[in-house]
């Protein structure tokens, strides 16, 4: 399995991708529902994977309707959520053997996300893996999130790579959306959502973790 290119660079996505977090989002998101007394779905939920956050709320309240207590919402599910990963957060199989293979092949990376600064380094800091990334883009440092393909070009940019020898990683369909409208080399590693046609037109190739990544990357020292 190659690239279409030899990588210059990687730029991961955060959840689903790096952290095996979808799913706590996912029941979280459930309980906080039923707490607040509101109205939500698995497959609404889905639709939420991969975008930005405000884009997101826009959809809830135009799905749902103007009364909806998206407040309330959030609230209950960020607590629920800190809850469920209070013991930390898990790794996604063949992640720290990834950025391993990276370190040996000498290839800078980027994480871009939805998230903001302050989640991401709540996330890499405990897990030592703050430094293994030369640049993080997040909430904040674009216009327009995912599917758009600014974060992608922000975090390209701040590596100082062209974004077409950029080896992309995603789990979400905006976030390969995003990768290719970014002209970068789109792997999908899915998570929650299966990949479809249109991703795997998308994408350089669909594997199963990040540990064919590694196989595909090759030995380029």
């Amino acid at each position: 399995m190659k690239l279409p290119r030899p990588p210059a660079a990687v730029i991961f996505d955060m959840d689903g991708l790096l952290f095996d977090t979808e799913k706590f989002y996912a029941e979280s998101i459930m309980t906080a529902a039923h707490e607040v007394g509101c109205a939500m779905s698995h497959d609404v939920f889905l639709q939420l994977v991969g975008r930005a956050r405000e884009v997101n709320h826009r959809f809830l309240m135009k799905h749902y309707g103007a009364d909806y207590p998206l407040e309330a919402l959030i609230a209950a599910w960020g607590r629920h959520f800190r809850s469920l990963t209070s013991a930390g957060l898990p790794l996604k199989p063949g992640a720290v053997e990834l950025l391993d293979r990276l370190d040996e092949l000498g290839l800078p990376r980027a994480i871009a996300t939805s998230n903001t600064h302050t989640t991401i380094q709540r996330n890499l800091g405990p897990l030592g893996l703050a430094d293994r990334f030369h640049a993080v883009v997040g909430h904040g440092d674009y216009v327009n999130g995912k599917p758009a393909p600014d974060p992608f070009l922000k975090a390209a940019e701040r590596l100082g790579i062209v974004p077409a020898l950029c080896l992309a990683l995603e789990d979400s369909h905006n976030g390969v959306r995003s990768a290719s409208a970014a002209g970068m080399m789109a792997v999908m590693v899915p998570d929650l959502i299966p990949a479809t046609d249109e991703m795997q037109a998308l994408c350089a190739h669909v594997v199963a973790d990040l540990h064919h990544v590694c196989l595909m990357l090759g030995d380029r020292r």
